[in-house]
């Protein structure tokens, strides 16, 4: 007998029943009537409402489902009775076909696996209302499968109002240069106020600072009107500074300090200490404009202000050179915070009291980004175990989070963040610390948050206006000093993007400020504080990961390191140098040592301005999340690298995006053989890969970042292990290699030769006659065949004479690239018919036999010897890999004393073949025909193997050429057949 069939109408019941104890405090209803103005007989199949987010319809048909999307996309700009939100996402489900007979329909729903898209408003056209003007679909293509948690996650994130965000960040920024101009106008006729106002902020009196103080102020008057009502001193912004108030400016300072007899302190106080320093007209004039901007800022609909507030004030950071201080972007805080975050085991997400007791930090915190995002992740871990994310507030606020940074604005700005999040819920104290900066009142300097590397608690200011001694972030404006307790080994979580500047002197404006230590250049501090300063880092950062030429980041990784507990978790935004650089080894030795679960992410893609987790920064960096050992704990000894295509596009991606990388158990291992890693995708999108490898206990670099197709990486892993083992390959093949100090020497670093105060020669120009000829620099132009002519000549300084001679002896005919610029230099090593010196592009490399220069360059000329290149080398760049002369050291090659003197002999005749043979740029290899010539030479006439060995290393040469990290996003021939 035929079981009955469950009618879509009771499935979509089944699924709203199910989702609401997910929600929160949305409402999910199914098939209900009279809910879309004007159309009384629709019937959303399930329609998602909350107060202050955008409605979310949800289509729902067995598959296959034919006419789905066409259905959830008619959905979109339909207003939702009663307060007429427009839905500006729908989404389109299909429920597996086998689940409309089962007897049992709820445990059906809750135990599949669901499929789904959604489509969100992309822009609205002119008038009328209802003129959707772009759609945007997600995935792209495909669907997305998930359980049940994952589509109220999805809900959730969709019903962001996105384009009320939008609207209000251009609203916002308009009102701000108003208020700027208005404070610009009183340079003039009152030039005192604006420097006061700088010197709260701890800043110059320039534009942007000015822009920052109306940026305060109108964040402030944002929140006083969400806050409005709670108590009833709390008068609207419109009764305190509109047309009808005589005094805006008394009237707003005494809702302001009724507010602060609540708390917001960070938010309030220091736009309170700005206001009082205007007179009572400017005051007033500023007053109305942002009174004006803050209404329609809330009429726009945006409630959690995290993401608007956050753009807006990144652009107005002024001392963002030097403080190094890049905002992180939401998708990439998003992705980070949810890594993280599923790493904090033993914890149950529907208890709150113990939700409650969680510690997490951000010592760097400037916006408030990262907080935000692990915030959220934790509210939305509890909403869909069926907790209310407003109970929690006010332990977030009170006693979990934690957040430290040097600028008052940023704590302004990140606890306006975190207070938005449910700003209808009172709190009584936060832990959000402006941190003393620079030299004191009392002749002292403070490192800021880096002072906890020897202390568990700190004096705090929660602004400028008396450097060493003003604060009020207890809440209570009589106190001049309040303390942050930061114990050792107190945290769950220590979440940062810190600080990436490093130690060195600049130029600034004509003159060489020969004196600076760029790490401490910022807040005017002078060039006597900075050495102060830099000196006192050096003494709090020994005997920890921390490196001065690694930069500030690693002393902030240190600090991470010693105040989080056994079993906590450590997430860092971090340059991509410290995946690799000489510098960030002890960083690294420390993870391998004491951490497990290590994940290190990076972006392929070919741009600078894709290569970034952060805005604006123009360099690659990667995420780096770990878990600490506990006591008696093992740790894996593996690293998980995931590379990504593209630098995330939204919350929405980010979430897929770690989604996948947690739900992918056991990718392939770099060990594994070239058969790539784990496709990351999302629909049909392939978004990234993913692959696991050894994490080197010396701290060795971790290779796998910024590589998209990770065959390339197992083949260099394995000719490393003297295997040549080609993609394709069933099997791999012998071809012994070495570490280039195990069968050579390297020549010495270009300051020790030329150039630093103890060096024995100074550099000229070339002179065929020179005594004393060096390959020095790179000139791609005329770098195109492998014997290149010495560019420079040493004269030796007085009195070095002896230590000359030593530096010489050094010298001879090979030379190693150090800075290969792959876009535009065809070689990697070169070949000078006199011995020479090699210099800052050039280092030399002198072996005990002569012989073994020519099969030396003509490896490193290769395909095989790219790729070894390639795999060594930092990838910080596009188009670049870069190697220190350190790291040369360990640069695996082939074993050129394995070789026959037959082979010896046929390697110097093949270099004599190449003499006169021009080679295009690297990155062109595949297509290069002299470079398919070498590659035939080495491999069948040099080292013996067959015709299909030969072709398969010619596919290895396209595969390479077609990463984002050679090519550099270079446009390359179209059409033009593999040189073979």
């Amino acid at each position: 007998m035929q079981r009955p069939r469950h009618a879509e109408p009771n499935a979509n019941t089944v699924l709203s029943n199910l989702l609401q104890p997910m929600l929160g405090r949305a409402v999910a209803r199914a098939q209900n009537n009279r809910v879309i103005v004007d159309q009384p007989n629709l019937q959303p199949d399930i329609l998602i409402t909350a107060d202050g987010r955008s409605p979310v319809v949800i289509e729902a048909e067995y598959q296959p489902a034919a006419n789905l999307e066409q259905e959830a996309k008619d959905r979109l700009g339909l207003a939702v009775l009663p307060d007429h939100h427009r839905i500006e996402a729908a989404i389109a489900l299909r429920y597996p076909e086998e689940i409309a007979a089962v007897p049992d329909l709820t445990a059906a729903i809750r135990d599949s696996r669901l499929d789904y898209c959604a489509f969100t408003v992309g822009k609205y056209g002119p008038p009328p209302e209802r003129n959707i003007k772009s759609i945007a679909r997600f995935p792209e293509s495909g669907w997305l499968e998930g359980s049940l948690s994952d589509l109220a996650d999805l809900i959730r994130l969709m019903s962001l109002p996105q384009l009320a965000v939008d609207t209000a960040a251009d609203l916002l920024q308009e009102g701000i240069d108003w208020a700027a101009a208005a404070l610009d106008g009183l340079e003039r006729e009152r030039p005192y106020i604006n420097p006061a106002i700088a010197r709260l902020l701890g800043m110059a009196n320039v534009p942007q600072t000015r822009r920052m103080a109306g940026a305060i102020l109108a964040n402030a008057m944002v929140f006083h009107e969400r806050i409005s009502g709670i108590e009833p001193e709390i008068r609207s912004v419109s009764q305190v500074c509109g047309a009808g108030s005589p005094n805006p400016k008394n009237d707003t300072l005494d809702t302001w300090a009724a507010i602060l007899e609540i708390n917001y302190w960070p938010i309030f106080d220091i736009a309170r200490s700005i206001l009082m320093v205007l007179p009572a007209g400017p005051a007033a004039t500023v007053l109305r404009i942002l009174e004006y901007t803050a209404g329609k800022v809330n009429a726009a609909g945006v409630d959690n202000s995290h993401d608007l507030t956050g753009r807006v004030f990144q652009r107005l950071i002024a001392d963002r050179k030097y403080l190094a201080t890049f905002y992180t972007l939401p998708a990439s805080a998003a992705l980070l915070a949810r890594l993280a975050v599923a790493q904090l085991d033993g914890i149950d997400w529907a208890d709150a009291a113990a939700l409650g007791r969680l510690r997490i930090a951000d010592f760097a915190c400037g916006t408030g980004a990262l907080l935000s995002a692990v915030y959220d992740q934790i509210a939305a871990r509890y909403e869909r175990a069926g907790g209310d994310p407003a109970a929690l507030h006010p332990a977030m606020m009170e006693e979990v989070l934690y957040g430290c940074d040097v600028l008052p604005s940023a704590v302004h700005i990140t606890s306006a963040t975190l207070s938005g999040a449910q700003p209808q819920v009172k709190f009584n104290r936060s832990r959000l610390y402006t941190m003393p900066y620079g030299r004191l009142s009392d002749a002292s300097v403070a490192l800021g948050s880096l002072e906890f590397l020897t202390s568990n608690s700190q004096f705090t200011l929660s602004n400028f206006s008396d450097p060493a001694r003003r604060t009020g972030g207890n809440g209570d404006e009589r106190a001049y000093q309040a303390t942050a307790d930061i114990p050792e080994e107190g945290f769950d979580l220590v979440i940062m993007n810190p600080p990436f500047t490093r130690a060195g002197s600049d130029w600034e404006g004509s003159g060489r400020a020969a004196d600076a230590v760029k790490q401490f250049r910022g807040l005017n501090t002078d060039p006597a504080a900075q050495k102060e300063m830099a000196e006192r880092e050096k003494r709090f950062t020994r005997e920890t990961c921390a490196h001065g030429y690694a930069g500030i980041a690693s002393s902030f990784a240190a600090l991470g390191n010693m105040k989080l507990k056994p079993g906590g978790v450590l997430a860092l935004v971090l340059p991509l140098s410290a995946a690799g650089g000489i510098s960030w080894q002890m960083f690294r030795q420390m993870l391998a040592a004491e951490y497990t679960g290590l994940t290190v992410l990076s972006i392929a893609a070919a741009g600078n301005d894709q290569l970034s987790f952060s805005a604006d920064t123009d360099m690659a960096e990667c995420l780096v999340i770990a878990r600490k050992l506990r006591e008696g704990e093992t740790g894996s000894g593996r690293v998980k690298f995931v590379t990504l295509t593209r630098r995330l596009r939204d919350l929405a991606q980010a979430a897929e995006v770690g989604k996948s990388i947690l739900n992918t158990d056991t990718p392939r291992q770099l060990e594994d053989g070239p058969y790539d890693g784990a496709s990351l995708e999302v629909g049909t999108e392939a978004v990234g890969n993913m692959l696991t490898a050894e994490c080197p206990a010396d701290g060795a670099g971790w290779n796998g970042v910024r590589i998209a197709d990770y065959s390339l990486a197992q083949t260099a892993y394995a000719l490393a292990d003297s295997r040549l083992w080609l993609p394709g390959s069933p099997q791999a093949l012998e071809l012994k290699t070495a570490l280039l100090n195990e069968v050579g020497q390297r020549g010495m670093y270009d300051r020790n030769i030329a150039g630093g105060p103890a060096a024995p020669f100074t550099r000229a120009r070339r002179s065929r006659t020179a005594t004393y000829p060096a390959l020095w620099n790179h000139d791609a132009g005329k770098e195109t065949r492998m014997i290149c002519q010495a560019d420079s000549q040493l004269r030796v300084r007085r009195g070095r004479e002896s230590r000359a001679a030593e530096v010489w002896a050094t010298a001879g005919r090979a030379h190693l690239t150090r800075d290969f610029t792959l876009g535009s230099q065809p070689l990697g090593a070169a070949f000078t018919e006199r011995e020479s010196i090699g210099g800052r592009a050039w280092p030399n490399v002198k072996f005990a036999d002569d012989r073994f220069d020519y099969p030396f360059v003509l490896w490193c000329n290769s395909t095989l010897g790219l790729l070894s290149f390639w795999w060594h080398s930092g990838r910080q760049q596009p188009g670049r890999s870069i190697i220190t002369i350190s790291k040369a050291e360990s640069l695996p090659l082939l074993d050129l004393r394995a070789l026959t003197a037959a082979q010896l002999t046929a390697a110097q005749e093949i270099f004599a073949e190449f003499r006169d043979k021009e080679l295009q740029p690297a990155y062109l290899a595949y297509l290069d025909p002299n470079r398919a010539l070498l590659d035939r030479r080495v491999i069948c006439d040099l080292l013996g193997f067959d015709a299909a060995v030969y072709q398969g290393v010619r596919r290895l040469a396209e595969k390479w050429c077609a990463e984002p990290s050679v090519h550099g996003g270079k446009a390359r021939p179209k059409g033009v057949r593999l040189a073979v």
